[in-house]
C-alpha cells in the first residue's frame, strides 16, 4: 500500500479544542489524511467545520450512523480505513461500537466508555473482529517515558517498591461550568462525564502512566474523592494509596482545583537499584537517580540511539536540544497507530516499537480504575480490591 491511511472524524467541530489536536497530531508525519467527518451535532457547525477542512460535500456527514453506513458502502480505494471519535464520555460508546461492526479500526478519546460493562464490550468486539483500537492517552507517547519504561523493563532499576504520581491542574478551582466554559460544563455533568470528575478525567492518564511505566497492574487501592468547589456534582480532587500485583506501593493525586498549576503531571519510580523523575513541564528530561553512582540527565533526541533505547529514540523526530512536546507526543500515538494499521493492511508484521501504543486493554483497565475508586471512596474499608 502506497498511499495515506484515510481517517474519517466524529464530533471535534470548529467549536470544540480536542478534535484539532487530534488532527494536528494525525497530520504531523503525513501519514493520514481526512477524508470525511460528522464533526458535531449542530448541523451548522458540522457543514461549516468540513468545508473548513476542505472535505468533500458528500463526505459532511449530520450524524455518525449516517457516516458510517454510507462510509461502508463506498468503494474500498475511497472509504475511510478508520475514525477518530472525540466525542464527550458518554457519546464514546455508540460510535466506537458501530464503527467496529462495520468493520473500521478506531481511534477514541479517554476514558473509553461511560461505563466497565461498555469498555468490556467493545473489547469482546475488538477481539472477535480483529481490528485495532487505539486510546488517546497521550503522555505515553512521550520518547522519555517510553525510555523510562524501557529500563524499568530491562532491569536497570531493580525490583520496582514505590510509584508517586501526581497531575494537579487549577482551571476547575471555580463554579467555572456556571460561567459559560463549555469544557467545564460537560466534564462536571455527571450524565455526560460518569460518575468520577478529577479521578475520571485526569486520574486515569495518572493511573495508566504508573502502569505503562512501571508494567506493573494495580490490584487495590485506597481513595479518597473531594468536592471543594460549592455547588459542583463530581469530585474535583482526590489521593489514593496504590497496591501492586509484584507488592510495591503508590501514591496518586489528581486535582483539578490546585490554584495556578496548569497540566503538572510528575511521576517518580524507585526501585532496589535507583529511580526515575519524569515531569510533563520538562517533557525531554529524565532524571535518573542511583544508589550507588552519581546522578544521571537523559535527554531526549535522534540523534541519541547509543545511549536511548529504540522505543525512545524512534519516537523523536529532532536531534537533541531542539523541543519536542505535547503534539508530538499526540502525534506519536497516531504514528505508531498508523504504522501498525499500514503494516496490517500490506500483510506485514509491524515493529515493536509501531505496537507501543495504548490499545482497548488499557481502556478497560482505565474505567475499572474509576469504578475501583469511586467504591473505595464510599467505602469504610481500607483497601478495595481493583477488579477487571
Amino acid at each position: 500500500m502506497k498511499r495515506k491511511l484515510r481517517m474519517g472524524m466524529i464530533g471535534g467541530g470548529k467549536d470544540a479544542f480536542i478534535g484539532a489536536i487530534h488532527r494536528h497530531a494525525a497530520n504531523l508525519d503525513g501519514l493520514i489524511e481526512l477524508v470525511c467527518g460528522a464533526l458535531s451535532i449542530n448541523p451548522a457547525i458540522a457543514k461549516d467545520s468540513g468545508e473548513s477542512l476542505f472535505l468533500a460535500t458528500e463526505r459532511i456527514y449530520m450524524n455518525y450512523e449516517e457516516m458510517l453506513e454510507k462510509e461502508s458502502l463506498q468503494p474500498a480505494h475511497q472509504r475511510m480505513d478508520f475514525v477518530t471519535i472525540v466525542t464527550p464520555n458518554f457519546a464514546h460508546f455508540a460510535p466506537a461500537k458501530m464503527a467496529l461492526e462495520k468493520g473500521f479500526n478506531v481511534v477514541l478519546e479517554k476514558p473509553i466508555t461511560f461505563t466497565l460493562e461498555e469498555a468490556k464490550e467493545l473489547k469482546k468486539l475488538v477481539e472477535e473482529s480483529g481490528l485495532l483500537l487505539c486510546l488517546t492517552h497521550t503522555y505515553s507517547g512521550y520518547p522519555m517515558v517510553k525510555q523510562a519504561r524501557a529500563m524499568v523493563k530491562e532491569g536497570a532499576l531493580g525490583k520496582i517498591r514505590k510509584i508517586w504520581v501526581e497531575y494537579p491542574q487549577g482551571w476547575l478551582s471555580k463554579l467555572s461550568e456556571r460561567e459559560g466554559n463549555a469544557q467545564a460544563a460537560w466534564r462536571t455533568d455527571p450524565k455526560k462525564s460518569g460518575k468520577s470528575g478529577a479521578m475520571g478525567d485526569i486520574g486515569t492518564h495518572a493511573a495508566h502512566l504508573a502502569e505503562y511505566i512501571t508494567g506493573l497492574k494495580i490490584t487495590h487501592l485506597c481513595a479518597d474523592l473531594n468536592i471543594f468547589v460549592e455547588g459542583r456534582a463530581l469530585d474535583d480532587d482526590g489521593n489514593v494509596l496504590l497496591k501492586f500485583d509484584n507488592g510495591a506501593a503508590g501514591v496518586l493525586m489528581a486535582s483539578q482545583v490546585a490554584a495556578g498549576e496548569e497540566n503538572a503531571l510528575k511521576i517518580r519510580v524507585y526501585g532496589e537499584k535507583g529511580g526515575i523523575e519524569w515531569a510533563q513541564h520538562e517533557p525531554n528530561t529524565l532524571l535518573v537517580k542511583w544508589l550507588e553512582a552519581p546522578a544521571q540527565i537523559l535527554r531526549a533526541g535522534g540523534n541519541y540511539a547509543d545511549r536511548l533505547s529504540s522505543f525512545a529514540t524512534s519516537n523523536c523526530r529532532t536531534p537533541g536540544g531542539h523541543p519536542e512536546g505535547y503534539l508530538e507526543a499526540f502525534g506519536n500515538i497516531y504514528k505508531n497507530f498508523a504504522t501498525t494499521l499500514t503494516a496490517k493492511i500490506n500483510g506485514t508484521e509491524p515493529s515493536k516499537e509501531s505496537l507501543d501504543f495504548p490499545t482497548v486493554d488499557e481502556g478497560v483497565r482505565g474505567m475499572a480504575f474509576i469504578d475501583s475508586v469511586v467504591l473505595s471512596a464510599q467505602s469504610d474499608q481500607k483497601w478495595t480490591e481493583y477488579k477487571v
